[in-house]
């Protein structure tokens, strides 16, 4: 028997449907009331596909059409395709409603540690099938693999993008930067504690590129000083708690970040120009997945409840 070639053209998805039903229901004609066509077509393409295959697919019985040593086998391939596109179905419906999927969250030290938590904790309540996968760096790490689309989104901090083409920028909410130190810091017990009384102990301040530090740089400019010489620079939150709980190092975080944290308390020196407005960074010329839409709505509204309930959000990172 010639070896046949079923991808030429000539095998249709509608014969694949017509020999199980016909396998399912025991005839031509139950087969066609079943798939709402009229018999005589069903006939004719039960026997379009045997001339196709050259062999016959069933034999007619008293008890109706059984399926031939072929029709069996045929049958079998054509139930393994049909169930696969089925799957294939079921998995692209699932990709368009954003029950399954994978969403990437570039995240900055803002919003990472009350924010983000709560966002995708509501998420993965609404959708348990998708993955999330966050990455912490600064912006300008960031940028990039926003533009390849390795993420899909940038929570945090706004940076300016005025000199970066293919971005786009949505505010969530706006909080206040404060200086803080461990509770027993010896800068507390000094009256009228100013900044420059606090440039002589040890600071952590993030990197050099970041917008936050450029803005700590100008408060201590516009007041005729100069940058801490004992600094340490980093970006990492949890580092930056820990040495400011366990040392006498002096930090600027975000008025969420103090809250939420037992183990540190602002200074009485004010940052009053400083003031973060955290939200997300997009491509603008990139539409977002079905999982970045409803991550970014999740965003939208845990940030709305944060604004609204600041006492809530005192308990954040404590009590999420």
């Amino acid at each position: 028997m010639r070896s046949l070639d079923l991808l030429d053209g000539r095998l249709k998805l509608r014969h694949l449907v017509l020999v199980v039903a016909i396998a399912d229901h025991g005839s031509v004609l139950r087969a066609a009331e079943h798939l709402h066509v009229a018999q005589p077509a069903a006939t004719r393409a039960l026997r379009e596909l045997e001339r196709i295959l050259d062999v016959p697919l069933f034999t007619r019985g008293p008890r109706g059409m059984t399926p031939t040593l072929f029709g069996e086998a045929f049958i079998e391939h054509a139930r393994a395709v049909l169930a696969e596109l089925r799957r294939a179905g079921e998995r692209i419906s699932g990709l368009a409603d954003a029950q399954v999927g994978t969403v990437t969250i570039g995240t900055l030290l803002a919003g990472s540690n009350v924010l983000l938590p709560r966002a995708i904790a509501a998420l993965k309540a609404a959708r348990p099938g998708l993955t999330v996968i966050v990455h912490e760096a600064t912006f300008d790490a960031q940028v990039p693999r926003l533009l390849d689309g390795e993420i899909d989104l940038i929570l945090g901090r706004l940076n300016p993008i005025d000199d970066l083409r293919g971005l786009r920028q949505i505010t969530l909410y706006g909080e206040p930067v404060r200086l803080v130190a461990r509770h027993g810091h010896p800068a507390r017990s000094q009256p009228g504690l100013s900044l420059r009384d606090l440039t002589g102990y040890p600071w952590v301040l993030p990197l050099e590129r970041t917008a936050l530090r450029q803005e700590l740089e100008q408060v201590f400019r516009d007041q005729g000083l100069r940058l801490p010489a004992n600094l340490v620079e980093c970006t990492s939150i949890l580092t930056v708690r820990t040495l400011v709980r366990d040392t006498d190092m002096i930090a600027a975080l975000p008025d969420l970040v103090v809250r939420t944290d037992d183990g540190i308390a602002p200074l009485p020196v004010p940052l009053e120009p400083v003031r973060r407005q955290v939200g997300v960074t997009l491509p603008a010329g990139r539409s977002l997945t079905p999982s970045a839409r409803l991550m970014l709505d999740h965003l939208r509204e845990q940030a709305a409840l944060l604004s609204q309930l600041p006492d809530e959000a005192e308990q954040g990172a404590a009590h999420p």
